[in-house]
């Protein structure tokens, strides 16, 4: 049995889902000279579930050589990445305020998808999974859009919302995983954690 894991996650809310199941846990973030957001671009057509998974890998690619360069304990390295599509377009992190109100103009009255993957390796071995949810969006004025991105919560956000925060007053139904959505969906990552001897 592993004492604790590595998650190589900047979000808040991955760690603090971590810590709902029981999972202690220690961050082992990108050093400022690694270029972690090149990791998210997308390549051409590629298909939201596709992109999200690669994405991933490449992240837990990433983290399993950030621990052996700092030389520390071993133990599992969980990754995980969520992505927003609607239709096959990805809806990515919005850079800039006008991006957020463009994002959730698209999303006002439609369902999404939501797809959330994780990969977690223990030594050579890597087990991974991918979470698909449903959102719908109630009908968004144009200034419930603005009001909603001057909050600031939009920002850093895939699809320029959260579900957690003030966008839930806006979503009229969801069919999947809460949690996959948040960022991290814990039914399919207790499965991975048990599989690598993860006391979950």
């Amino acid at each position: 049995m592993s004492a604790f894991i590595y998650l190589a996650s900047q979000s808040p809310r991955r760690s603090q889902l971590l810590t709902q199941i029981g999972v202690d846990h220690q961050l082992l973030l990108p050093d400022p000279q690694e270029d972690a957001e090149a990791l998210e671009a997308v390549r051409g057509r590629e298909a939201p579930a596709r992109y999200v998974q690669r994405v991933t890998a490449l992240k837990l690619d990433a983290a399993v050589a950030r621990l052996k360069a700092q030389g520390l304990p071993a133990a599992p390295v969980l990754c995980a990445d969520t992505t927003v599509a609607l239709g096959g377009d990805i809806l990515g992190k919005p850079e800039t305020a006008k991006d957020a109100e463009r994002m959730l103009g698209q999303l006002s009255g439609q369902t999404h998808r939501v797809l959330t993957a994780v990969a977690v390796q223990k030594g050579r071995q890597r087990v991974t999974a991918l979470s698909e949810s449903w959102v719908r969006f109630a009908p968004l004025t144009p200034a419930q859009i603005r009001a909603y991105v001057a909050t600031g919560e939009p920002m850093g956000k895939a699809g320029a919302y959260g579900v957690q925060g003030r966008a839930a007053t806006h979503i009229a139904q969801i069919r999947g995983s809460y949690s996959g959505i948040m960022g991290l969906p814990l039914f399919e990552t207790a499965a991975l954690l048990r599989q690598l001897g993860v006391r979950c």
